[in-house]
Formats: structure tokens, C-alpha cells, sequence
């Protein structure tokens, strides 16, 4: 799997007004902003990423993701 494939099945069950996907094929580093994510814990945001990839967490497809999440007024007062 490529970033590009990553950032666009996240991106096919998750509507994200900004999303960064970096890794080697098997570990994975994102950055995610969604509305989506308004009122979520970050456990429970990361559950939400999770469920968009499916089997593919359990698979050497996906081995490790480690995720930033944030709400579109989070990332807004982020310094970028």
C-alpha cells in the first residue's frame, strides 16, 4: 500500500478537510481533520480512522498507524 492508496481510502469513509499520510509500506504516521471528529474523545476518534481501514488493520497491510486527529477549529489554532 502507498500513502496516496492510504490517504484515499481514510479519505472514501471519512469526509477530512485535511489529511497527511507518511510511511515505509507497513508503518504509518497521519494527520487528520475532520468534523466528524467534533465531540470525540481521541480514543474514539481513532476507532472512527479505524473502522475506514477495516480487515486492513489486521492484516501486514496496515501493521501500525499512529494518528493526530483534530476537529476542522482544532487544526485552525494549530501553529502549521
Amino acid at each position: 500500500m502507498t500513502a496516496d492508496e492510504l490517504r484515499q481510502l481514510i479519505a472514501s469513509s471519512l469526509a477530512c478537510e485535511h489529511i497527511e499520510v507518511e510511511g515505509d509500506g507497513r508503518h504509518w504516521s497521519a494527520l487528520i481533520v475532520s468534523a466528524e471528529f467534533a465531540g470525540l474523545r481521541p480514543i474514539q476518534r481513532h476507532q472512527r480512522v479505524y473502522k475506514t481501514l477495516g480487515a486492513r488493520m489486521h492484516t501486514d497491510e496496515v501493521h501500525a498507524l499512529s494518528m493526530k486527529t483534530f476537529t476542522p477549529d482544532e487544526w485552525a489554532n494549530q501553529p502549521h
